[in-house]
């Protein structure tokens, strides 16, 4: 019998190729400015046009400064990250695609924006030119990254040729223990199964701790998806889900609404479905995460310490040891050593209200450590900023230290200002923590945003869940 990810297939199968690649049709596709400008000029250069243009939303999030908001296209110094906001700009205009510019509160990371509009909605394709479009997954949507020629190609057809991946299963049994959070049950699931785990697959979350978590949440575990090795994340719809779709600007309404509801609730794995692989794991016996490597798969619990390469043999050994050295760690170095020199909460995965909430509920009354050099918040759309200033998150911030910034992609990645020098440690809510992601020579500890905010008053990490 079908799982959610058959189902999503099979409703937008147009049709199968002899060397085993399909065409599926695609509902939505996002556009930011890095990887939409080429695609594009593909497009003039072959004097085609966008096929579908209500089913394309845009917004610049990579190269957009988090500062400086107000003066717009002004605000941005890069000549390059200036040039491609600008040719979004301006193909969005050329052919009337929707997009929340600089200026528009609504602007924000794109995964923030599609889903706070509903635009993402249950049972969808939907693509962009960013590997953590699987984010949209939450929504029961088949949601992958896609390459830029990709991008061109959907503008120019609605489709998109690929092979279908494998089943997947998380099961997820128990739940979640106070302090603990998604980042850090899907940190601890890469650490299980590794980057390339789920290589070749696509991911349902499933269990009773699934089922407990916000939307925003599961945003946070597929997001993720990714880093372990997975084409894309699901989650199947529940109540959770319509709760958050209903009243959204994009969201139909009426009978629309009824009749979406009715289909939506069928957007489930059937009972005796057939997985591939998959791993069970107890919610309850996580503990905070902390990435200490170079690799998403390199985490340990908050009261682990850094691996020992004596310990080990081979190909593993060598990739610890050149991460501790990269990282500037020592084998068998309790977590809690690591002093932090920047904080970075934001990012497609951990940028929304609820993230907010969890790392102002640490810090309020309280100070950033003096030995931290820099302190960021960075809501993932202009619309989480101005919620979070209306319930006095962003006032929590800005007393204890920390900078409260305008939306944007920031620290995430190194292409734009807020990037991380040489040799520095960044406690970082992002999802990678690869060499030089947040600028050269940077070292990324991946948390969750809880444990960034104690990080940033303590200085350096701690267990959050004696501070909640």
């Amino acid at each position: 019998m079908p799982t959610l990810y058959d189902k999503v297939w099979a409703d937008h199968l147009v049709g199968e190729r002899a060397d085993g690649q399909s065409m599926l049709y695609i509902d939505l596709q996002l556009l930011h400015e890095v990887t939409s400008p080429q695609a594009f000029e593909g497009l003039a250069l072959t004097g085609r046009r966008p096929w579908r243009i209500d089913a394309n939303l845009a917004t610049p999030d990579h190269n957009v400064p988090t500062d400086r908001r107000d003066q717009g296209l002004g605000g941005i110094a890069d000549p390059i990250a200036l040039e491609q906001v600008v040719t979004l700009d301006q193909n969005c205009r050329t052919w009337g695609i929707q997009q929340f510019d600089i200026l528009d509160q609504r602007q924000g990371i794109v995964h923030v924006v599609g889903p706070e509009q509903g635009a993402t909605l249950p049972g969808m394709t939907v693509v962009c030119g960013d590997s953590h479009t699987s984010t949209h997954g939450a929504f029961a949507c088949l949601a992958q990254g896609i390459g830029t020629s990709e991008v061109e190609h959907v503008l120019a057809t609605q489709c998109l040729v690929q092979r279908k991946a494998k089943n997947y299963r998380v099961l997820v049994e128990n739940a979640l223990n106070p302090g603990v959070y998604a980042k850090d049950l899907i940190l601890y699931l890469i650490g299980q199964i590794g980057t390339a785990g789920a290589t070749g697959h696509t991911i349902e979350y499933m269990g009773p701790a699934i089922r407990a978590l916000s939307m925003e949440a599961r945003m946070t575990i597929c997001n993720m998806a990714i880093e372990a090795g997975a084409r894309a994340g699901m989650v199947a719809v529940d109540d959770t889900t319509l709760e958050y779709v209903h009243g959204r600007p994009f969201a139909p309404v009426g009978a629309l609404w009824d009749q979406a509801e009715t289909w939506w609730r069928g957007l489930v794995s059937d009972p005796d479905a057939n997985f591939d692989a998959g791993i069970t794991i107890d919610a309850a016996m996580i503990e905070p995460q902390v990435s200490w490597g170079t690799s998403p798969e390199m985490v340990a619990g908050i009261g682990g310490t850094t691996p020992n390469p004596a310990r080990q043999s081979g190909s593993l050994a060598d990739g610890t040891r050149r991460a501790l050295e990269y990282m500037g760690l020592a084998a068998d170095q309790p977590i809690t050593d690591i002093r932090l020199d920047r904080i970075f909460i934001g990012s497609c995965t951990n940028s929304r209200i609820e993230d907010l909430r969890a790392a102002a509920s640490v810090v309020r009354g309280r100070k950033v450590a003096r030995s931290v050099r820099q302190a960021l918040v960075v809501p993932g759309s202009g619309l989480v900023k101005a919620q979070a200033e209306r319930e006095g998150l962003a006032d929590i911030f800005i007393d204890a230290g920390f900078e409260w910034r305008s939306a944007g992609c920031s620290m995430c990645l190194a292409m734009n200002p807020d990037r991380l020098l040489p040799g520095e440690h960044c406690a970082s809510t992002s999802n990678r923590n690869f060499e030089g992601r947040q600028g050269h020579g940077g070292r990324t500890h991946l948390v969750s945003p809880a444990m960034a905010a104690a990080a940033a008053i303590a200085g350096h990490f701690v267990d959050v869940r004696d501070w909640v």
